[in-house]
């Protein structure tokens, strides 16, 4: 009949709205919850990566990812990109202590600030010849478990290695020099690109 708004397709496409918007809240508190505990461990631990940064990989599907612990980073989405004033800082001095201490006032004072600045693909480096990272980007897709604050995230993931020319990767080769001098400019850069749908938080 002319205006049933009980129809089942109706219903249906209400429920799939329901649905986007549980996947969109999920990501918004994941990626604020990032924000702040990376502004905390720049603020109070010397930049060092805590639980929440550092999350268990494991597979899924009866796949064959590594289980392991991989740092992550969280990088500013391309139309919000500080990667030029992370790649000047790096190479303004060649002092490790003076980088560092460059990056931590730049991550605590405001970077973490715009929640809805960022990506939710987080990238991960590894060693140019890293079988972990091989394994993981052959793989396709795993889990990733972030847990600290008595809050936990599991999320499902593609994983891909990103290429030179991806901001993703240029972003975060510059962020983890910083921290490490000892980075190769040849290293994996991986991104791991969530499916919210699959994804889960508790509380």
């Amino acid at each position: 009949m002319p205006g049933d708004t009980t129809s089942p397709d109706s219903n249906v496409v209400r429920l799939d709205r329901a649905g986007e918007r549980s996947h969109e809240q999920l990501r918004h508190r994941f990626l604020g919850w990032q924000c702040r505990i990376r502004q905390i461990a720049m603020r109070n631990h010397g930049g060092r990566p805590t639980d929440g940064m550092t999350p268990l990989v494991a597979a899924v599907d009866g796949g064959n990812a590594p289980v392991t612990r991989i740092v992550t980073v969280l990088c500013k989405r391309p139309e919000h990109s500080v990667t030029m004033e992370l790649r000047h800082l790096a190479r303004r001095t060649h002092d490790p202590a003076e980088r560092r201490e460059s990056a931590l006032k730049l991550f605590a004072e405001r970077y973490y600030q715009g929640t809805r600045e960022f990506s939710d693909t987080l990238a991960a480096t590894f060693p140019a010849r890293s079988e972990t990272a091989a394994v993981l980007a052959a793989g396709r897709e795993c889990r990733l478990a972030f847990e600290q604050f008595s809050q936990r995230f599991d999320v499902h993931c593609t994983v891909r290695r990103l290429s030179p020319n991806n901001p993703l990767r240029e972003a975060t080769f510059w962020h983890n020099l910083l921290f490490n001098p000892r980075l190769s400019s040849d290293c994996i850069v991986l991104g791991f690109e969530p499916d919210w749908s699959k994804s889960k938080a508790d509380p």
